[in-house]
């Protein structure tokens, strides 16, 4: 997918001073694509990983923090992350949406605006991730490990000190959330409410930027519950 009729100058540039990490974020966190053979479930993955960015994005916009959302809401657009996309366009990846989206975060359009766009991205997440299937167990115990492993990064001495993997963390946590309502084992119910409390681990509805962050170990320890819910 290009991304050539899209003007992000601004976009780009807030992302690269206010979120590096986000923006700068090592191809190693994602699934590489020469993994595809081997493992089963890494185009789903590939998208859950996606998706953890939207959703922090869109949460950012709806709270009124769109210079926040912005740079994580490039994922689905720019040439940057074209490799976190491969194989998405197999399982129904519309762009269009997308596109419309990170169009009216340059443009400055509050999410209220835009509300029926943003309920199409969302549309079209739940579309791929029907379409990508995968081991839900599998897929949220890999989110679990990304949770601990870049909110240690976003937080540390007790304070946020990079919001692009703190706000990312928060995202794989609800995309998480997500899967487990696909889940049919006994244990459902226990690995819902382990992801909803770890969830709450953030200020309520968005990963916006709090004086005191929960502790990373706290945050460690409850994405290692749920995981140990899915044995």
């Amino acid at each position: 997918m290009k991304s050539s009729l899209l003007p992000l100058g601004a976009l780009a540039a807030a992302a690269s001073l206010a979120l590096a990490g986000c923006m700068g974020e090592a191809p190693a966190d994602a699934p590489a694509t020469a993994e595809a053979a081997a493992d089963p479930d890494e185009l789903a993955k590939r998208l859950a990983f996606m998706a953890g960015h939207v959703e922090a994005g869109i949460a950012l916009y709806r709270a009124g923090e769109g210079a926040a959302g912005g740079p994580h809401l490039l994922h689905p657009v720019s040439e940057s992350y074209a490799e976190e996309r491969e194989g998405l366009d197999a399982i129904g990846f519309d762009p269009a949406p997308f596109e419309a989206v990170s169009e009216a975060l340059e443009a400055g359009r509050p999410a209220g605006e835009i509300e029926p766009r943003l309920a199409e991205v969302e549309a079209n997440l739940a579309e791929m991730r029907a379409a990508a299937g995968g081991d839900a167990e599998v897929l949220i115990a890999y989110l679990m490990d990304l949770v601990a492993e870049e909110y240690r990064v976003g937080v540390t001495d007790g304070a946020v000190t990079d919001a692009g993997e703190y706000q990312d963390a928060w995202g794989f946590a609800v995309v998480a959330r997500r899967l487990a309502d696909g889940l049919s084992s006994t244990k459902a119910a226990e690995v819902k409410s382990d992801i909803d409390a770890l969830i709450s681990l953030w200020p309520e509805g968005a990963p916006k930027i709090p004086k005191t962050p929960a502790d990373p170990d706290a945050v460690a320890e409850q994405a290692a519950k749920v995981t140990a819910q899915l044995s």
